[in-house]
């Protein structure tokens, strides 16, 4: 067999060069693919991709993925709706984006999406009683002000 080697085709012995390449480049063996690291079709990476988590927003899917990333799960992230037609056509309304990871990771990265879920409600609890907390001590300064200010005439 020979190979292209800018796209990897693979081509029968009698063919000279790539069909599927602008200008045509001739075609190499598998020995001269192998001496230019340049892998076989059938050398390439031929894992399975699967939803480890999904997202509402472009924000959260950053969150998520930079998590996996930093535990080097390797990942693909994809919207999983494009828009109103979608919505209209389908009569589903899916998550915004996909994160998907490879099924033997899935597990994991199931686990850490999750765990970050749990601390983003956490972060979001402990600023909604900030800001409860905030909002009663600006009402008690304005009514204390209020109480010690002379009466109008």
């Amino acid at each position: 067999m020979r190979y292209c080697a800018r796209c990897g085709s693979e081509y029968q012995d009698s063919v000279v060069d790539c069909t599927d390449c602008p200008n045509h480049p001739p075609l190499v063996s598998a020995e001269e693919m192998r001496e230019r690291g340049l892998p076989l079709p059938h050398e390439l990476d031929q894992r399975r991709f699967v939803r480890a988590g999904i997202a509402d927003d472009p924000v959260t899917a950053q969150v998520f993925a930079d998590v996996l990333e930093e535990h080097r799960i390797p990942l693909i992230v994809r919207p999983g709706r494009s828009g109103v037609v979608d919505e209209l056509t389908t009569g589903n309304l899916l998550p915004w984006w996909e994160l998907l990871v490879p099924d033997t990771a899935q597990a994991r990265a199931a686990l850490l999406l999750e765990e970050v879920k749990v601390q983003s409600l956490a972060s979001a609890d402990e600023a909604g009683r900030a800001a409860e907390e905030e909002e009663l001590e600006d009402e008690q300064s304005r009514q204390a002000s209020m109480d010690s200010a002379p009466p109008a005439l």
